[in-house]
């Protein structure tokens, strides 16, 4: 062809797609003189390629989704469970991925489906949001171990560190006080434990299973398995710093081994060298000892601290939902706990923790038994799921969006636990069924029934849909 010839067909093309525009611009223009203005601003911010779905918005006036498409409506189950078939998993989801062809730990990939095969609503950039336990190296002593996490382990935990104890019978962690307050949550076992505050106020007590106690910045105390439990007792351990090192702790046995003795002997007052001459050269940290035999304290001339530092929270009734149940221990039942609170929640199978966020505190979780999924939406747009058993650590950071599915056949029982002295959410159904009807129809679409029946009391833990 011609340059000639080639000019006048570009030309020609050309002149044949403004014709066009103008055309459509004309037809648009005829709808939009019968539409509402809000309509005609959806067809003026219109990105490209969505002309032909602005015309049909149009003719119904306002339309949530006048300038998107809807949301995708197919399921994205969890594909696999940690008692699947070894084979089952596969890096794919229905169309996307492809099988894994190269080295593989089938045994992790159980336990993590939805990293391997994530729903398709994910996306973006959203922080690792689980640890376990197991994966924590352990300290192993005489008489019992601790294993930690902290942000070296989950670096999206920056405001809470968690410390798992094991203590035999007898056993005991030594005299200590930390830079941090020390929040504990029982889980096996009875453990007691002494303190003398600032003031010279002294404290024991006992925490059986599913009991608290809390001991505010540097206060001295220790912790001791009875034999209530012939295999002692273990508990979990809260400190609100991500970066907090439970080997950093202040001990008795570390502190006085590195003090002068001539120093000691003044300090008590001591004419007999031989009555210090046996303080140990290392810190003892955990070592055996002889249950103790009673929970009460030596008399104190100031007095015990007037609150108590244990809180029983096995004893205190569950709320119970229509998918679960769930407790909760704050400062408005357990006063001293001015900065550590819990909800303990139950999810029958089927059930859910409802779609919420934490408008002021951050959430580290603690999975105690059963199997469970959660979603964390961080705002724009990115979101990331994981899944969890007993013994996981997962941790929500403030304002994130999130749930808590049970994806087993068993109750899903886990730990909330908050950098604050209350527990507080926001739910969304409760949200939207507070919201002026006609606002939730514009953003949703949903219809009169559906908005007539969106709950306006929490309704915390939801069961399965009734069929």
């Amino acid at each position: 062809m011609s340059y000639k010839y080639a000019s006048f067909f570009s030309y020609s093309t050309a002149a044949m797609i403004q014709l066009s525009s103008l055309l459509c611009a004309i037809v648009l223009a005829g709808m939009a003189m019968s539409a509402p203005a809000s309509s005609m601003l959806s067809i003026a911010l219109a990105p490209s390629g969505t002309l032909q779905q602005l015309a049909s918005s149009t003719v119904s006036g306002v339309d949530a989704t006048a300038t998107v498409t809807f949301a995708s409506t197919d399921p994205n189950d969890e594909l696999w469970g940690p008692e699947s078939d070894p084979s089952v998993p596969t890096a794919q989801r229905g169309t996307l991925g492809a099988p894994i062809i190269g080295p593989t730990n089938p045994e992790l990939e159980l336990q993590n489906a939805d990293l391997l095969a994530p729903p398709t609503t994910d996306h973006g950039d959203v922080p690792n949001a689980k640890w376990s336990f197991s994966l924590s190296h352990n300290r192993l002593q005489t008489g019992g171990w601790a294993r930690q996490e902290n942000i070296n382990q989950l670096p999206i935990a920056t405001s809470m560190a968690g410390v798992n104890f094991r203590l035999e019978a007898g056993a005991i962690r030594e005299l200590h006080w930390h830079t941090t307050a020390e929040w504990a949550y029982v889980l096996k076992g009875t453990t007691q434990v002494t303190a003398v505050d600032a003031n010279g106020r002294n404290f024991v007590g006992n925490a059986g299973p599913g009991d608290l106690w809390y001991f505010p910045p540097g206060v001295g105390h220790s912790l001791q398995a009875t034999a209530d439990d012939p295999d002692g007792s273990e508990f979990l351990l809260i400190f609100l710093d991500g970066s907090f090192n439970e080997d950093g702790t202040f001990l008795l046995t570390d502190w006085m081994s590195h003090v002068p003795f001539e120093a000691i002997l003044k300090n008590f007052q001591s004419t007999n060298p031989e009555a210090f001459s046996h303080i140990p050269a290392q810190q003892l940290y955990i070592f055996p000892g002889n249950p103790p035999t009673t929970d009460t304290p030596p008399e104190d001339p100031q007095g015990q601290v007037p609150q108590s530092f244990v809180f029983p929270l096995s004893q205190v009734n569950a709320t119970e939902l229509s998918g679960g149940s769930i407790k909760i221990a704050d400062s408005t039942v357990f006063p001293v706990s001015t900065t550590v609170s819990v909800a303990e929640v139950t999810v029958n199978p089927g059930g859910m923790r409802e779609l919420h966020w934490h408008p002021t505190t951050d959430e580290w979780t603690l999975f105690i038994e059963g199997e469970g999924r959660m979603t964390l939406f961080a705002a724009e747009s990115n979101a990331a799921t994981f899944d969890y058993q007993a013994g996981d650590i997962g941790f929500v950071p403030a304002n994130y969006g999130h749930y808590v599915e049970n994806t087993g056949n068993t109750t899903l029982r886990y730990l909330e636990i908050f950098n604050g002295d209350r527990v507080q959410d926001i739910s969304l159904s409760q949200w939207l069924a507070l919201t002026p009807p006609a606002l939730v129809k514009a953003h949703l679409d949903l219809d009169d029934d559906t908005i007539a029946k969106l709950p306006k009391v929490k309704p915390i833990v939801v069961g399965p849909v009734a069929q």
